[in-house]
This record gives structure tokens, C-alpha cells and sequence, in this order.
């Protein structure tokens, strides 16, 4: 009997081809992110695939064959765990497939805001070159970031960081502090302890009860003035009422989000009425490289658990594979 994938939202056809290439296997496509059109489409297969649609209980109870959700991507936030590990279904994830892209996406966020980019577009499209002597860009040689979160994303940052001449401090207390020190960073116990004395902050973490509003009024307050902080890990880390309060106050100097609380963040939303603000839409990890990454990883891991060689390494509930 064929086994059937429901693939919400879409594939990259190079992962698309993976799935088709199976005789035991047959891909249905639903365009869609409709909680009940899903729970509809997923009552007879055994595979789901998913970009960012929110996969409930209701969905994971209406898939009796289930035998494992794939995330297009490292973020799961929108899948129900607990109600798969209930199910003793593994949630697997594409873990090598966009952590350069979304350092790369950091990088261009600290220097978009080091060189005040905006700022200085804008007035070359103007002609009007009055301000060009009012010097507002800096140098990122020198300057000490602080990478909360040394994971994948959040080491490849460090990475790239050291290779811009930045001293590079990072925050990770779930990992052995000496794979900070090899690869030349500083190790650092209590990240608001260090804020005082940092240039920019880096987020790399997932959102958790934890790090909910990490970075709030308190967080920004212990900045220095000069200071600038990059999200491109999940909204919701930085209170953005309290980011709003700190940049028109002055307490720090710039931002740049790619993750917001409410997405898509509202037009209306403050912190777009900002000079000192750079944004783009969720996008930090989405290249056409990743895209193909992720597209294929994901379908990978679908093929995977159906021929029994799922890499735990790919999965977040491990848990259920010692069932």
C-alpha cells in the first residue's frame, strides 16, 4: 500500500522529486494553512509536511496513520509537541539546512545598522549631499558582540563575527563552555551581567518560557547608548513595547528585526515609524540555497522514517523513538 504525505504549504520541487522518485509513496499537496482544511486532507496519510501552518491536536488526532510530522525548517513553535509526543509521533526538523543562511542575514543586519545604510540611501537618492560630513556610521572591527545562544546559528554568527575583527562574547549555559573558548569567543555565565559592556547583541535561542521578552525594558536599560541589537531568532524574545520605549528614548541606538511578536507584524506597528530600525519579514533564513536545503532535508526525513532510519539528530521529541 502507498503511503500518503500531505505536504502543507508546498515543497521546493527538488524536494517535491524526492517524494515522487518512491513507488511507495504518493505527495498531496494542500496550499492551504486552514486549521480545518488541514484536519480534512490529513485523515489517510501517514507523513505530514509543514512550513509555518500550525499543526494543533485537532490536526494530529485527525491523522490516525500518522507517523511523523516534518518541519520545513528549525522552528516549531506552530506544531503541538507535546500532543505528538503523546501520539509517540516525532516531530524531525532540517537542522544543517538554513544556519548560514540566517547568519549571513545577522551579518547583513549589524552592518546595515554599523554603516546606518538607510540613512545614507536615502540621501544619495535625494542629491541632496548637505549631511554627507555628519558621520553616523561605525566600524565593526573592535567592538564586542554578545551571541546569546551558541548553536548552530548562533556559533556561525560568532564565526563570521571574529572574521570582522569583532571580540566576540557568547552565552549558552546548556553546552560545555570550552566550545566557546575553541572557537575564540568568551564564555559568559550571566548575559545581563555583560550588557553594560557590549557594542551589539546577537539572539540565537528558540522561544520558550524562558526566553519570552529576554530583552525587555530592564535589558535595554543596561545597554550602553551606542549599543544595537539583532533578532533574526524568533519574535517574542524581544518585549517590542519595550524596544520601542528604549530606541525613542535613547537608551540604545539601533535595531534589526527580522522576527516579530505579532506575524505579519501590523503596519501599524511603532517600531516601523523608526529611523534606527531595520526589518524584513521572517525572511533571515529563506535563500534559494536553504530553500533547497530545507525542501529536500524535510522530504528526507519523511523517506526516512518509513524505511526506519530516522537521524535522531533530526528530531525534537526524542523521547518517542525509545518506544
Amino acid at each position: 500500500m502507498k503511503r500518503k504525505v500531505l505536504v502543507i504549504q508546498g515543497l521546493h520541487p527538488e524536494g517535491l522529486r524526492l517524494l515522487e522518485g518512491r513507488d511507495d509513496v504518493v505527495p498531496v499537496v494542500l496550499m492551504s494553512s486552514d486549521e480545518r482544511e488541514i484536519i480534512e486532507a490529513a485523515r489517510e496519510v501517514e507523513a505530514i509536511t509543514v512550513r509555518t501552518a500550525r499543526i494543533t491536536q485537532a490536526v494530529i488526532e485527525a491523522a490516525p496513520r500518522l507517523m511523523i510530522v516534518a518541519r520545513h525548517g528549525v522552528g516549531y513553535d506552530a506544531v503541538d509537541v507535546p500532543a505528538l509526543t503523546a501520539r509517540g509521533v516525532p516531530l524531525a526538523i532540517a537542522p544543517q539546512s538554513n544556519m548560514v543562511s540566517v547568519a549571513e542575514h545577522v551579518m547583513f543586519m549589524l552592518l546595515a545598522l554599523a554603516k546606518e545604510s538607510a540613512y545614507y540611501d536615502a540621501m544619495t537618492r535625494s542629491a541632496d549631499w548637505s549631511q554627507r560630513w555628519n558621520i553616523r556610521g561605525f566600524d565593526l572591527a573592535g567592538k564586542k558582540l554578545l551571541v546569546i545562544g551558541f548553536g548552530r546559528t548562533g556559533s556561525r554568527v560568532a564565526r563570521r563575527a571574529l572574521a570582522f575583527d569583532m571580540q566576540v562574547h557568547a552565552c549558552d549555559p546548556y553546552i560545555d563552555q570550552d566550545l566557546i573558548r575553541a572557537a575564540g569567543c568568551t564564555p559568559v555565565a550571566d548575559f545581563r551581567a555583560a550588557l553594560p559592556k557590549m557594542d551589539a547583541v546577537s539572539v540565537s535561542t528558540p522561544l520558550t518560557d524562558e526566553t519570552r521578552h529576554m530583552f525587555s525594558s530592564a535589558e535595554f536599560a543596561a545597554m550602553p547608548a551606542h549599543a544595537v541589537i539583532v533578532n533574526c531568532a524568533r519574535g517574542g524574545i524581544i518585549d517590542e513595547a519595550a524596544l520601542h520605549a528604549a530606541l525613542v528614548g535613547k537608551e540604545i541606538r539601533a535595531a534589526g528585526l527580522d522576527v516579530f511578536e505579532a506575524e505579519p507584524s501590523p503596519a501599524d506597528n511603532p517600531l516601523f515609524k523608526l529611523d534606527n530600525v531595520v526589518v524584513s519579514p521572517h525572511i533571515a533564513g529563506v535563500t534559494v540555497e536553504s530553500t533547497i536545503r530545507m525542501s529536500t532535508q524535510t522530504a528526507q526525513n519523511v523517506l526516512d522514517v518509513f524505511d526506519g532510519r530516522l537521524d535522531p539528530e533530526a528530531v525534537v521529541n526524542r523521547e518517542v523513538l525509545a518506544r
